[in-house]
């Protein structure tokens, strides 16, 4: 059984270190305080999933709300990042390739995560351009540019129709 919580561990830091989110990590270290639990007590499963829980949740509600805010702040004190969904709306992010319309998505950094992103405006906006997020549809942002102009450019057709 110390074998199954270390790897379930294991594959949750992965997936945090992925995600930052913070609630993989102090899942894991509740799948690393079973192991422990397991390696003194093998036949003790209910202690093991209840020393699981105890440190994944005491880490949430405990370390997780700290750990999250000063993740979020630069060092100068300055905030990163709103949050989810609706509170993006207003953070000015850099495209990170060329951004078009719903057809010719493209990307930007926010809060240290690639987001699909689109054009508010209809017009491909080119890489490395400070963007303002103006609405959130799902996964994809819709940004205008900060500066209202940039070179036009052309994006190629996603069916290869040349005209």
């Amino acid at each position: 059984m110390v074998i199954a919580w270390l790897v379930l561990g294991v594959v949750l830091v992965a997936f945090e270190l992925h995600h930052m989110a913070f609630y993989a990590l102090f899942a894991a270290a509740g799948a690393f305080a079973a192991a422990i639990v397991s390696i003194f007590l093998p036949e003790a499963y209910a202690l093991q999933v209840g020393a699981a829980v105890v440190i994944a949740g005491v880490g949430i509600v405990a370390i997780r709300p700290w750990m999250s805010q000063s993740m979020h702040r630069r060092q100068d004190g300055a905030r990163l990042g709103r949050g989810v969904h609706g509170t993006l709306v207003g953070e000015e992010v850099l495209t990170l390739d060329t951004v078009g319309d719903a057809r010719h998505l493209g990307h930007v950094k926010l809060a240290g995560e690639r987001w699909l992103a689109s054009s508010g405006s209809g017009q491909p906006i080119p890489a490395d351009t400070m963007v303002l997020v103006t609405a959130v549809n799902g996964t994809t942002l819709t940004v205008w540019p900060v500066d209202g102009g940039h070179p036009p450019i052309e994006l190629p057709d996603p069916e290869g129709d040349q005209p």
